[in-house]
């Protein structure tokens, strides 16, 4: 059996790509890919934490499935304010976007 510290090594190093990805890209979809990464990471935590804690509740895999909705939830909101502000723009690149600036 995978030691539980193996499980949160690699939930780490996933967790600091995805932190990585977000302040480094410029490209709005490289930014949110970088986001799905991160809560990638969050939820392999909440399962091998749920499978190493010995209860009879699933609790981590319930607060897995949450994180996966939100970040289904996300993925399609994020697109959307992209694929808009890509009309007006013609770009994708997070540092033109001053639309919501007054």
């Amino acid at each position: 059996m995978i030691p539980l510290a193996h499980y949160l090594i690699l939930g780490a190093v996933l967790f600091a790509v995805g932190m990585f990805g977000v302040l480094t890209r410029r490209n709005a979809i490289g930014i949110l890919i970088s986001i799905e990464i991160m809560l990638g990471a969050v939820n392999l935590n909440l399962v091998a934490f749920s499978r190493f804690v010995e209860t009879s509740t699933l609790n981590g895999q319930v607060f897995a499935v949450f994180v996966m909705t939100v970040a289904a939830g996300e993925a399609a909101v994020g697109l959307a304010l992209i694929l808009a502000l890509y009309r007006n723009t013609r770009a994708v690149f997070a540092d033109r976007f001053n639309v919501l600036k007054w």
